[in-house]
């Protein structure tokens, strides 16, 4: 049912997706999302996934997991955090990969707005849990989400972070963020 609403809302929309990869790419990973600056990426994401038929799952504050709408956000994969306390966050999604098999969404960037650099969390989680990192990214100027750009475990082990921030930056130029001046194209 996903499936079918997922390809039907991104019709009326006017969306598109475009794989970059095999799109099994896209069962077990963190997928890196960016550049983030409107909450209707959320929405995208979540229909381009449903249209593929993909488990995925997004990290959000608790109080919107637990507000009277909170059954609609975890129905859509929210997973909610207590933000308030000190989480080790990596633990908690090396843990949750151990028991689902799913995409988790990072925006790395941390918040809608202008940031200096991207938070390493993402990175992280990646080696910790020992799945790929797969990159996504929604091109408001052409209405696409490109989706399945693969750096597999392997990479993520022997590369150094700064080179694997090299690629991710270059691979994000080419997209134009729905808000421009809340994109600092410059992640690391």
């Amino acid at each position: 049912m996903k499936k079918l609403f997922g390809k039907l809302m991104l019709k009326l929309v006017g969306w598109k997706v475009v794989l970059e990869g095999d799109v099994d790419n896209l069962d077990r990973c963190i997928l890196v999302v960016a550049p983030h600056t409107a909450n209707e990426e959320y929405m995208l994401g979540n229909f381009a996934y449903w249209s593929l038929g993909k488990p995925l799952r997004v990290i959000i504050k608790d109080q919107h997991t637990k507000a009277w709408y909170g059954f609609m956000i975890k129905a859509m994969g929210g997973v909610g955090i207590d933000r308030s306390q000190k989480n080790n966050l990596v633990k908690f999604v090396a843990d949750l990969f151990e028991k689902e098999n799913f995409s988790l969404v990072i925006t790395p960037e941390g918040t809608r707005s202008w940031v200096p650099k991207w938070r390493k969390g993402f990175y992280h989680m990646a080696l910790a849990a020992k799945v790929p990192v797969v990159i996504a990214s929604g091109d408001f100027k052409d209405k696409i989400i490109y989706l399945g750009k693969k750096i597999s475990v392997e990479d993520i082990q022997t590369r150094t972070y700064e080179d694997i921030m090299t690629e991710l930056e270059e691979y994000y130029t080419h997209r134009t963020p729905k808000v421009p001046e809340n994109w600092n194209p410059k992640i690391f």
